[in-house]
């Protein structure tokens, strides 16, 4: 159980930007709990994400949440600037970014079992809105104040419609060298099953699934998105309001944010990588799809941080190897001709070794007989 004293002592915060502004009215996130299971969450044991630290922690890479605000007073959290396209406040009032920013970069404290992808990367939250349901405006104007804080990783956990102003945003981010990632949605009925979720069906976009801890694709993960890898998205534990946690989360938006961080740790580790090369790698190095709606399969922070990829430089990203070329005629060495003095020699040698051999075991016979008989010659039977 983590007590309120520790909370309290551990609070560290470092707000760049925090507006001055009045919490909505109905600003009541569910609660969330103190008490934590003594053993570390399924997703982050699945995700090795300790063995990647040996490597980077994700310093000197900002990742931008474009989500619900955050509680920056939660121990865990590190923020440095919070932009409110709400001008309602900081405040988190569905708990929803506080426990996406959670996942992508809460700091490592000893005794809690719960900790971050990337916890050494800056944190910029944009608010977009209030509810679990946000306005398309808002949500282009955020996307676009992520680009001007000059964010190297844009974590969207939103599923929105098709829209203009949508995709010029997103291409304007990737086109500023950011990678983008985005929740491929989740399913709450037959109705929404078959529509795909934007932005993360927008081309270049790195698209979450949720998965299972076995490595399967979670019922409520919409496979109608185009799915380039999955993440934990289910029975997941994060930062709540309230300097609390939520444990059971379940859904794609909070699968996006482990693939977030992991682009965090890759652009620290590679910082020569562009975008492009950046969101290719980590699907380069997943761990295989498992059936539809699981894209190249469950992402894999500690092989994406240290995998070698064949032909990758700081000017060719990593697609696919190339196909081999052609044999060169003298990467074969030709058969030497035959050597008939050799051969000759060797037989000759051959047979001479076989006679001695046969006049020594002939010997070895003859020579105890004849001692016996003193050498006498036989009689006639």
């Amino acid at each position: 159980m983590i007590g309120r004293a520790l909370l309290a002592s551990l609070l560290a915060v470092n707000l760049a930007a925090a507006p001055a502004a009045a919490a909505p009215d109905e600003c009541r996130p569910e609660k969330g709990t103190l008490k934590l299971p003594a053993g570390e969450p399924w997703a982050q044991k699945r995700l090795d994400i300790k063995n990647a630290w040996r490597l980077t922690r994700g310093a000197g890479v900002t990742v931008a949440v474009v989500d619900s605000g955050v509680d920056y007073r939660h121990p865990q959290l590190r923020v440095s600037k919070v932009i409110d396209e709400t001008h309602t406040g900081h405040h988190d009032c569905v708990g929803h970014g506080t426990a996406v920013t959670g996942i992508i970069g809460a700091r490592y404290v000893s005794g809690v079992p719960f900790h971050g992808v990337a916890p050494d990367a800056r944190l910029v939250v944009v608010k977009q809105s209030n509810k679990k349901e946000g306005d398309i405006a808002k949500l282009v104007d955020s996307i676009n104040d992520a680009i001007d804080a000059k964010a190297d990783v844009i974590n969207v956990s939103v599923r929105a419609s098709d829209h203009p102003a949508l995709k010029a945003a997103v291409e304007r981010a990737l086109a500023n060298d950011i990678v983008v990632v985005a929740a491929a949605g989740n399913v709450t009925g037959p109705d929404d099953e078959d529509v795909p979720a934007y932005p993360a069906s927008y081309e270049g976009v790195l698209s979450v699934g949720g998965a299972a801890p076995d490595g399967r694709r979670v019922d409520s993960s919409n496979a109608a998105t185009p799915v380039e890898v999955i993440a934990p998205g289910i029975d997941l534990t994060a930062p709540w309001p309230g300097l609390s946690y939520r444990r059971g989360l379940e859904g794609t938006s909070y699968a996006a944010p482990y693939v977030a961080g992991t682009a965090a740790l890759v652009r620290a580790r590679f910082p020569h990588l562009n975008q492009e090369q950046v969101r290719r790698r980590i699907i380069a190095t997943a761990d295989g799809t498992a059936g539809a709606g699981t894209g190249a399969g469950m992402v894999n922070p500690v092989l994406a941080v240290t995998a070698v990829l064949p032909y990758e430089s700081a000017n060719v990203p990593v697609v696919a190897e190339p196909p081999p070329s052609a044999i060169p005629a003298d990467a074969i060495g030709k058969v030497p001709p035959r050597d008939e003095n050799a051969i000759a020699v060797a037989s000759v040698i051959g047979a001479g070794a076989l006679i001695a051999a046969m006049v020594a075991g002939a010997l070895a016979l003859l020579v105890p007989l004849g001692r016996r008989r003193r050498w006498r010659a036989g009689r006639p039977a």
